[in-house]
């Protein structure tokens, strides 16, 4: 799978009545300088429950920076990237082409 990396930004995080639909996979560093990988379909918003400390799974890792951000049109491929993600190799590939691309 070969993956092109960009620093973009979310447009406005929400998107209009007309717009395509984003699923977004992305990457938090935490205070213990973990990744924490999830996905939603507003990231904006998330992103504000996550460093209000209204997550429970990283209200006690705060704080909590974006790192990455992927953006999928179809909300299947968006979970199974997620899924790849956590794994074993999906780590290592977070390890090697976004944290230390950040450093």
């Amino acid at each position: 799978m070969k993956i092109n990396i960009k620093n973009t930004p979310v447009p406005n995080g929400r998107p209009s009545a007309d717009a395509v639909r984003f699923y977004y996979v992305y990457v938090l560093r935490c205070n213990n300088n973990l990744p924490y990988i999830g996905c939603t379909d507003d990231l904006i918003s998330l992103l504000e429950r996550h460093k209000k400390g209204h997550v429970p799974a990283t209200k006690n890792k705060l704080p909590v920076k974006l790192i990455a951000h992927f953006a999928f049109s179809n909300k299947h491929t968006a979970f199974n990237f997620e899924k790849y993600l956590k794994s074993g190799s999906g780590r290592v590939f977070i390890k090697r082409h976004i944290f230390e691309t950040i450093k």
